[in-house]
């Protein structure tokens, strides 16, 4: 089946109540990656959060709400170095700020997918973020949720840059599956 025609079944659920109840992230199944560029854009660098979860709730209106949290120092690159660098003040501070988290506040239909309004937490800085997606619904039972969005660490107080090497811009990219609880 297509993602735009399992997108438009799984609207019609979210809509028609058949969806309503409490969800559990599945973080054996579910994502987060984040790729950046490095060496003045000559190195692109990719990394995965290997400790992923959450939760969500859908109402029988169709409301949705939930959170995805990472552990910051789950970061991995594929690079020891870099990732302990990550994990250290100038980036993620995973000691004193170990979870980055996803609270989302709405779902809404959008074009051929959704619209996810929310907040993300990184560093004890909150910011409102809305990024596209996809959500795909298997026999009501499971529900996917992919998006993707770009943006600037410098906001969230990531500011390290030495010699403007890397990138402000970082794209992060979510495969969550859940489950209902």
């Amino acid at each position: 089946m297509a993602s735009s025609q399992m997108t438009a079944s799984a609207l019609l659920a979210l809509r028609d109540g058949k969806l309503a109840g409490n969800w559990v992230l599945d973080g054996s199944r579910s994502e987060v990656r984040l790729r950046s560029k490095s060496m003045w854009g000559m190195v692109k660098v990719n990394g995965v959060f290997r400790q992923v979860r959450g939760q969500g709730a859908i109402t029988p209106a169709g409301d949705v709400t939930g959170t995805i949290t990472v552990d910051a120092g789950s970061i991995d690159t594929k690079n020891k170095k870099r990732d302990d660098h990550l994990r250290s003040a100038d980036f993620f501070e995973a000691g004193k700020y170990p979870h980055i988290t996803f609270t989302v506040d709405r779902v809404a239909p959008a074009g051929q997918g959704v619209s996810v309004a929310g907040s993300l937490t990184v560093r004890g800085q909150a910011r409102p973020l809305t990024f596209g997606g996809i959500v795909s619904s298997f026999d009501g039972d499971e529900v996917w949720l992919d998006g993707e969005v770009t943006v600037n660490r410098a906001d969230f107080g990531l500011t390290w840059n030495q010699m403007g090497m890397a990138s402000m811009d970082n794209t992060i990219t979510v495969h969550a599956a859940f489950t209902r609880k």
